[in-house]
């Protein structure tokens, strides 16, 4: 099986999607930023008064390709070309990634599947600038995920 989203093309006009569907939901504000030294896509936006903060990884999704597409000697370019080409699909990938993640879970609170605040907990911006997530990883309030038994 192939990396999802190894072939997205879209990418730029994916953020113009994130921004049609969270306006149609009733979204006030919407804010996307690239991160070029984190290597990450921010999108901020606003729902009745609750800012949210979406965070994607151009540079994990980039390793996640790699590893699935390692360079080797027979490639026509270098292993810096190769490493660069998967860091683009990564920021190309992100985009679609976020679009299509805002639009399941805008359509789940939508149908009546998740309340506006389980659909993005995690997400939502204290008024320190953090996020809920942010604040419970910081203060250790999660168990460290078990590594499963082989």
């Amino acid at each position: 099986m192939s990396l999802p989203y190894s072939n997205s093309t879209s990418g730029r006009s994916a953020m113009d999607d994130i921004r049609k569907t969270i306006q149609a939901f009733g979204c006030s504000k919407f804010a996307p930023m690239e991160d070029f030294d984190a290597g990450k896509v921010i999108i901020q936006f606003e729902y009745r008064g609750r800012m949210v903060q979406v965070e994607a990884s151009a540079k994990g999704y980039a390793a996640a390709w790699l590893r699935e597409n390692p360079w080797n000697s027979r490639m026509r370019r270098s292993p810096k070309d190769h490493e660069a080409q998967a860091l683009h699909k990564g920021q190309v990938a992100v985009w679609s990634i976020l679009r299509d993640w805002i639009k399941g879970q805008l359509t789940a609170i939508e149908t009546g599947i998740l309340s506006f605040e389980a659909a993005f907990l995690g997400q939502i911006l204290l008024p320190t600038g953090e996020t809920v997530h942010q604040r419970i990883a910081s203060q250790g309030l999660l168990p460290s995920p078990q590594e499963p038994n082989a």
